[in-house]
């Protein structure tokens, strides 16, 4: 996820970085940053909460997604050297309001490698059920958490050959679906099956599928890598959306053809790797978990990483207390202190909260970003109908989040609050933003 990434110029000994990235590249990068199996590890919850409607839950997602990335990239147009939510949202409307942004969105970061880690367990068990899923969450905890330590991360060709990976397992799956069919088939069903839609329940649903799109926000930080940013930002968020979003409803569209609606998941965050058991047999079953595991595993270390390296910075700009976030370890030149505090936090996590709530949790913090940038767009440019609907959207889905996500993020805003005024008042920013 990019919305909180660092907002000051990318720089390189005092110069500004070069700008390469052609529209092409800038999209290939933001598919990679989602993945495209980015809706199979939620599909077995959203299928759940939405009553089998995922198709349609994750093309609402799209809408307003592609919606709102529309906005960044319009902000992206005022600050194309900053490319981040709190900004555009401090900047537009009030430092306040970017900084209980920016608050919200940093809940992001802690989570994601979180809700990474009990996935992880939950695929290796999978592959190896002998081994109690207590001690998958300490061995993937103490893995992401040793592998930022010892600054190992996936390089740009270890990504696109994972791409590619994911790509032809994606193609074996639409293959055995095809294989498995039996006539008759109800091609409709999987977007709308009037016995089983409850538009409450679909809409929760759909607040969790736009966890698919999560990440969406990181291409508005390559601005100054970009040519021509103030156009390409802008056509490049929006179609990374477009494409993640047909991508991701054709899987959950095979997968639906598949598993009926009312059977139930021999495990619920795993739900996609049973269905592709049943769709390919035991082969497909192996290499799908494995596909996803790997991926997930690259997802959760870049994410701990990244928090890792937003708290360092805001620990030396004074926004969190330096002796603890600012220090970084002499040998390794790594914040070795907050990975080590995300890290104890996804062992607690893997224990304490399911995969769905941290889930919803994670959303709860980029819905408000995502509505934040929406309406610093509608200040900024004045009304149109792409961003007034992309708040809608997004406050919508936001309302539609489980009481127990919005009790738990209300907290944890109420701490943000809290500290903020402690440090001397929310008009100063989280971070620095130039």
């Amino acid at each position: 996820m990019g919305g909180l990434m660092s907002s000051a110029p990318q720089t390189v000994n005092g110069r500004t970085l070069h700008r390469s990235l052609g529209l092409r590249e800038l999209i290939f990068m933001g598919l990679i940053m989602i993945q495209p199996t980015a809706p199979m590890p939620i599909f077995g919850v959203v299928f759940n909460e939405a009553r089998g409607h995922v198709v349609s839950a994750i093309l609402v997602g799209m809408l307003g997604m592609m919606c709102t990335a529309y906005s960044y990239g319009k902000m992206a147009q005022v600050y194309p050297s900053a490319g981040s939510a709190f900004t555009y949202v401090g900047k537009t409307l009030h430092p306040a309001a970017g900084y209980l942004t920016g608050w919200a969105m940093l809940l992001d970061y802690v989570l994601n490698p979180v809700i990474c880690t009990i996935w992880c367990a939950k695929a290796a068990g999978n592959a190896l059920p002998t081994v109690p899923y207590a001690a998958w969450v300490v061995f993937f905890a103490l893995l992401f958490t040793g592998l930022n330590l010892r600054r190992i991360q996936a390089t740009a060709r270890t990504n696109q050959l994972l791409a590619l990976a994911m790509g032809i397992v994606i193609l074996w799956m639409l293959w055995a679906t095809w294989q498995s069919l039996q006539a008759p088939v109800n091609w409709w069903q999987p977007f709308y099956d009037p016995a089983q839609f409850n538009w409450q329940s679909f809409s929760q649903g759909t607040s969790i599928a736009v966890l698919t799109y999560i990440g969406f926000d990181a291409i508005s930080t390559l601005s100054e890598e970009v040519h021509d940013p103030r156009r390409n930002i802008l056509r490049g968020t929006v179609l990374v959306c477009l494409i993640i979003g047909v991508l991701s409803a054709i899987e959950v569209y095979a997968a639906q053809l598949v598993w009926p609606v009312g059977r139930p998941f021999p495990d619920v965050d795993t739900a996609y790797v049973h269905v592709a058991g049943v769709a390919g047999g035991p082969w497909l079953f192996q290499v799908m978990n494995l596909t996803l595991l790997v991926a997930t595993v690259g997802s959760g270390s870049g994410a701990m990483g990244a928090g890792a390296r937003l708290l360092f910075g805001m620990g030396r700009e004074g926004s969190l207390p330096p002796k603890i976030f600012g220090y970084l370890d002499p040998a390794s030149q790594v914040p070795s202190r907050n990975v080590l505090l995300i890290g104890a936090l996804s062992l607690a996590g893997g224990f304490l909260v399911s995969y769905q709530l941290g889930a919803e949790m994670l959303n709860f913090g980029a819905f408000l970003g995502f509505v934040g940038v929406n309406l610093a767009a509608l200040r900024r440019h004045g009304w149109h109908p792409v961003p007034a609907s992309g708040l809608l959207i997004c406050a919508f889905l936001w309302w539609k989040l489980s009481a127990l996500a919005k009790i738990v993020g209300g907290a944890w805003l109420l701490i943000g609050l809290l500290y903020g005024l402690y440090r001397g008042g929310l008009n100063q920013p989280l971070t620095r933003v130039e």
